[in-house]
């Protein structure tokens, strides 16, 4: 059993989300949004560089040792499976470690809005989740692909870096691939995928112009694309994706958004009231004639008003949902406070307004 297991064991006694382990600190603990120190010595350089080589391959020491970041999943001894981000800084080697619940969460058990699931009944086109990292969007979509494998008899084909959530087949069959490890990059697997006879596409990160391109052609030709970006809104990720691409296809990109992007999810973490735990707050565009026709004419800016109109298609306003989770008791409101774009109509809920940022001065004409 690898000596790193003992932490991580830890961890998942605690509930927490993260471990993060670097030179000169002890082991960390992220804990509901908060990052909490083990008790334990500080680690030292070889100390931590000897726990980590313990779970790698030679192929992956090789990389390590070259300079290279590793992603790889982990499989503990002592039970509990992670994502892992091992990297080289100034002090020396750290790593990264994100639990990965054993039961695969249902949309309903995230509480996502139910027009998630009118989403996943697509037959083509493309659903993007966006967020910062840590919002929980690998496991929304792992929660979206498993309703689709519930519910539909589908070729499910996930591009993954790396795979964290193992679906088995059920209704659907589902295939996923690792970056690294099955594929070279993402590009190439969604090329490889559409010759795979796929129902569904998954890219892990839409993150480089060849793939967004690439998962563009697939939404375009009879596919249904989910992908993620890691951008803060709605109007922010297609900005994104039109910035991302040659200006000599600025034309054709925003035919596709205004033609096949179905939906964007943009989601953040909140803590509970009582701060034992975290929930997803989602913003949702769905895409409309009107939304289609201002990305068309470069007036992106114009969304959030029809997002806000738009509640019979079931989108919302980061605000809004804000806001609603607040009055659902939810959310702690103070947590929502400072996620929140109009701050003036969430004073009200903020008890202690010395540590909340400023809100915007209301001016006239």
């Amino acid at each position: 059993m690898a000596r790193i297991d003992a932490f991580l064991k830890l961890g998942v006694a605690q509930g927490c989300s993260d471990l993060h382990l670097a030179v000169g600190v002890p082991p960390m603990l992220r804990m509901h949004g908060d990052l909490m120190p083990i008790k334990f010595r500080n680690l030292a350089d070889a100390e931590l560089e000897a726990y980590i080589t313990e779970l790698l391959t030679q192929s992956q020491l090789k990389l390590l040792r070259e300079g290279t970041d590793l992603d790889f999943s982990y499989v503990s001894g002592e039970g509990g499976r992670f994502r892992v981000n091992v990297f080289r800084k100034e002090t020396g080697i750290g790593a990264a470690f994100r639990a990965i619940p054993d039961n695969m969460p249902s949309m309903d058990q995230l509480g996502l809005p139910p027009v998630v699931k009118k989403l996943c009944d697509y037959h083509q086109g493309m659903i993007l989740v966006t967020g910062s990292t840590g919002t929980g969007k690998t496991t929304t979509l792992a929660s979206m692909i498993d309703y689709l494998n519930s519910t539909r008899s589908l070729n499910i084909i996930s591009l993954e870096d790396p795979i964290e959530f193992v679906h088995r087949s059920k209704s659907s069959q589902v295939i996923q691939r690792e970056l690294g490890t099955h594929l070279p990059s993402f590009a190439e697997g969604v090329r490889a995928a559409m010759r795979e006879d796929p129902d569904v596409i998954l890219v892990g990160e839409l993150r480089d112009a060849e793939t967004i391109s690439m998962a563009m052609t697939a939404a375009e030709t009879g596919h249904l694309v989910l992908g993620t970006l890691h951008t803060t809104s709605a109007t922010k990720t297609i900005d994104r994706i039109i910035d991302a691409l040659p200006n000599d296809e600025r034309e054709q990109t925003k035919s596709f958004l205004a033609n096949s992007l179905i939906a964007v999810l943009t989601q953040i973490l909140l803590k509970t009231p009582d701060q034992r735990a975290r929930r997803a707050v989602c913003e949702v565009m769905v895409l409309t004639k009107a939304i289609g026709k201002l990305i068309m004419t470069d007036q992106t800016h114009q969304i959030p008003s029809q997002l806000q109109m738009g509640k019979e298609y079931g989108m919302q306003l980061m605000d809004q949902a804000l806001l609603a989770a607040i009055n659902a008791k939810e959310v702690d409101p103070e947590h929502a406070y400072s996620y929140a774009s109009d701050k003036r109509q969430f004073q009200r809920f903020v008890t202690d307004m010395s540590g909340a940022p400023a809100a915007e001065p209301i001016t006239s004409g």
